[in-house]
């Protein structure tokens, strides 16, 4: 699904500077079994921080310095909880919207939300981004520099031509996603700076499931999470015969991380040329791996035999990991990214994400930052 969750690779070959990120993720579903009909997640940094759904009812927070910001602003989930409810009603009203538009009836369809901002504390620069979804495909993107929206797909022109047309709203939006945000998102950093501006180096581990799959060069455990992993010869990066994988979260709030080697042409004489290299951002020093048969894991006879002369058996709790993260992140994720808005029969109406303060007409719906 075309998510855009933005777990993308960062090109890491030197130390870079730190762009921090705050991003808000909703998803309304329709018939999906044992999921909620409503999800929304706050994420800083690619952390959870705030949690809501529509089984519990509740904004709750996913992180211990959470409680500082709570202890500062006691309203501050009675607001999120509040706003959040009323995305819930918006989202299934944005549904049977869009299922009109596409000519459907019942069945399984999910309307998404993703938007927020990036600031480099080096450079100052921001960045803010807003995208609609539905079904899993792009519905409405907003162009922050001509405050207007792209519609993708055909059934999105009426909404695109209502919402281009509210000019206010529009800079309206832009203001919040390249300042009220960036406020918070400085705020949750600095809240949150001992956990979030920390280091963890990971574990490298080298992983092969049979004698003919390719070698899997994985770390796991380190923060944060920009990140590279790539593999050379004889000094040289590989882009060939090399498949890296997406940066996944660990459930202790860590990452992980893996790029694996197609070896089937390789000569075992020409193995020792190769070696596995992790880069993390803001450490000097990379983590190299030398490609060796006796340190790799397997999970096929004896053959994986480690330096010490001990077997080594393929780590299947590590795999085991990873499924799991995956499913919580389609479940807790599934949950990203994607719509919300008025039941207005003319189409999708995008929440007001202008600085709303208590006053705001019951027309418009906070977003979950807190005014």
């Amino acid at each position: 699904m075309k998510m855009l969750v933005f777990l993308a690779l960062l090109g890491l070959h030197s130390a870079a500077a730190v762009t921090h990120s705050l991003k808000y993720f909703y998803t309304g579903s329709s018939q999906v079994p044992n999921f909620p009909e409503f999800v929304a997640v706050g994420m800083v940094d690619e952390v959870e921080m705030i949690h809501y759904d529509s089984n519990t009812k509740k904004a709750e927070p996913k992180q211990d310095w959470m409680s500082r910001v709570t202890a500062d602003d006691p309203q501050y989930l009675g607001r999120q909880t509040g706003g959040l409810s009323a995305e819930h009603q918006n989202f299934k009203a944005n549904i049977e919207i869009a299922k009109q538009r596409f000519n459907q009836t019942g069945g399984v369809h999910i309307v998404q939300m993703m938007y927020g901002c990036e600031w480099d504390n080096d450079t100052g620069v921001v960045n803010g981004f807003r995208q609609e979804g539905y079904d899993g495909e792009d519905f409405l993107v907003f162009n922050l520099k001509t405050e207007t929206w792209v519609a993708p797909k055909q059934q999105a022109f009426i909404t695109k031509n209502k919402l281009d047309n509210e000019k206010a709203i529009n800079a309206q939006r832009k203001h919040y996603l390249t300042q009220i945000c960036v406020d918070w998102l400085k705020k949750y950093v600095n809240y949150g700076k001992s956990s979030l501006m920390r280091t963890e180096l990971p574990s490298v581990s080298l992983l092969q499931k049979t004698p003919s799959s390719p070698v899997s060069c994985h770390a796991t455990g380190f923060y944060p999470h920009r990140a590279m992993m790539f593999w050379r010869k004889d000094g040289e990066e590989l882009y060939e015969n090399v498949e890296r994988g997406e940066i996944l979260p660990n459930h202790d709030g860590s990452f992980q991380m893996s790029a694996d080697l197609n070896l089937s042409s390789v000569t075992p004489e020409d193995w020792r040329k190769y070696e596995c290299v992790f880069q993390l951002s803001g450490v000097k020093d990379d983590i190299i791996t030398k490609l060796d048969k006796r340190e790799i894991q397997t999970n096929f006879g004896k053959t994986g035999i480690r330096s010490n002369g001990s077997s080594s058996e393929f780590p299947v709790g590590v795999v085991i990991g990873v499924v799991v993260v995956l499913l919580l992140l389609v479940a807790a994720i599934v949950g990203y990214v994607l719509w919300k808005k008025n039941k207005d029969k003319d189409g999708f109406k995008p929440a007001n994400t202008s600085d709303t303060s208590s006053s705001s007409s019951s027309s418009s719906v906070k977003v979950p930052v807190p005014n």
